[in-house]
């Protein structure tokens, strides 16, 4: 099975609390430079970049160079203000063999970090197989810019 890591956001489905106007530093297009880490050592394994777009409404998308557009879906998702620079958030992505056969999907939760044109993210990477066993766990970090 082919394993691919992506990292990019998006938890909860209640409103956010601190209203729509707080909201708005998250929204938006950023550019990541995401680092897949070994979970006990912190030690970086490789870097890509990602895409990630948090959208008016808490749903978001991702995007990677991390894995082949044939081999990883887009990732969907939704994400939440939990303070004043914090937010959390999930996405989910299809995952492909290389004859275009769904072998699993990637669920990738987010901490962020925000603060006026930089992002920070601490990830966890989840990789299921269509059973919706997780087969693979992993760690990455991401640090970005506002497009």
């Amino acid at each position: 099975m082919l394993v691919f890591f992506v990292v990019l956001p998006s938890p909860a489905a209640a409103q956010n609390p601190a209203g729509p106007a707080s909201a708005g530093k998250l929204e938006g297009t950023w550019v990541t430079q995401v680092t897949f880490r070994d979970c006990q050592t912190g030690s970086p394994l490789r870097t890509f970049l990602a895409l990630n777009t948090f959208n008016e409404g808490q749903t978001m998308i991702d995007t990677t160079t991390g894995a082949s557009a044939s081999a990883r879906a887009p990732g969907l998702g939704k994400w939440e203000k939990t303070g004043p620079q914090t937010y959390s958030a999930t996405t989910l992505a299809f995952l492909f063999s290389p004859v275009g056969t769904w072998i699993g999907a990637q669920k990738l939760t987010h901490v962020i970090q925000a603060s006026g044109g930089e992002i920070m993210f601490t990830s966890t990477v989840e990789i299921s197989n269509t059973a919706g066993n997780v087969t693979v766990n992993g760690c990455a970090t991401a640090v970005g810019q506002k497009l």
